[in-house]
């Protein structure tokens, strides 16, 4: 219990330093975090191969090298325009690195393995590298404005807070399953319950914080609550189908970076369609 709380403290301090220390940090963090869960991705789906560091390697390599080029561009981090194009080229560029590297390792799986390397491109890079996007003050896509902290606080809080009503409501209060087959714990009391909190959280923060009209705040409350456990159920699904509990041990008593943020990276596309519906 002790472990458990001290990470969750280190865990908290980095998250609100990174995030509120302007957007250096905001895109560090989030770099550090891509990288993180591609690396932990590719251990888990390529844990039996002998070229296991190789795949890890090059997989989280050229998945972390789009967050960089775009989400650089989108923060005014790099100002050279030919980047976003280049970012953007490196995508389907990545495509054919990942068939030639299968190529040479000779795997008896090659469709399957480039498939690993590109599930983590659209599981975890894209997302993120569209949050830096969601972090600007003009916009929700291909907008420069200034970096808010507070949006980006904002949409984790709802997420957070829709998690955290689900788990304790749900162990006190479940009694029917939401969905046994892949998460034996979640309740549908615990995902009502949590709902509403997330709702009052984001009623909450339309009364303090002009980022987002309340309409806004209340569309990307009902992301969260919905599509975040989505999420969070794909990622057991995942993990089921592996036979392991938690996605690594980067963050002791609470597991890895995947086991963190699986609702929050699944539920950012839908937080872009909200804000874009909602505008």
């Amino acid at each position: 219990m002790l472990q458990r709380t001290i990470t969750a403290v280190i865990f908290a301090a980095a998250m609100l330093g990174g995030v509120f220390g302007g957007k250096h940090t905001f895109f560090a963090l989030f770099a550090l975090i891509t990288a993180g869960s591609l690396w932990e991705l590719y251990g888990l789906l390529f844990a039996t191969e002998k070229h296991l560091l190789l795949r890890r390697i090059a997989g989280s390599a050229f998945g972390l090298a789009p967050y960089l080029l775009i989400g650089g561009i989108a923060l005014n981090i790099t100002s050279h325009g030919a980047l976003m194009l280049a970012g953007i080229a490196l995508i389907f560029f990545s495509a054919a690195v990942f068939m030639l590297l299968e190529l040479f390792l000779n795997p008896e799986k090659p469709f399957v393995y480039v498939g690993y390397y590109l599930l983590g491109m659209c599981y975890i890079t894209l997302p993120f590298t569209l949050l830096t996007f969601l972090s600007q003050n003009e916009g929700v896509f291909f907008f420069t404005g200034g970096y808010e902290p507070w949006r980006v606080f904002g949409l984790l809080l709802l997420v957070w807070t829709n998690d955290s009503f689900a788990y304790i409501l749900g162990s006190r209060l479940g009694k029917h399953k939401l969905f046994e087959r892949v998460s034996p714990k979640k309740t549908w009391e615990g995902f009502i319950g949590g709902g509403v909190m997330a709702m009052l959280a984001a009623w909450g923060f339309a009364q303090v914080l002009d980022e987002y009209t309340t309409p806004q705040w209340l569309a990307l409350a009902f992301v969260a609550v919905v599509f975040g456990t989505l999420g969070d159920l794909v990622e057991s699904m995942f993990k089921r189908s592996l036979g392991i509990k938690d996605s690594g041990n980067l963050l002791p008593g609470h597991g890895g970076l995947l086991d963190r943020f699986d609702a929050f990276m699944f539920a950012i596309p839908f937080y872009w369609l909200a804000l874009t519906l909602t505008s």
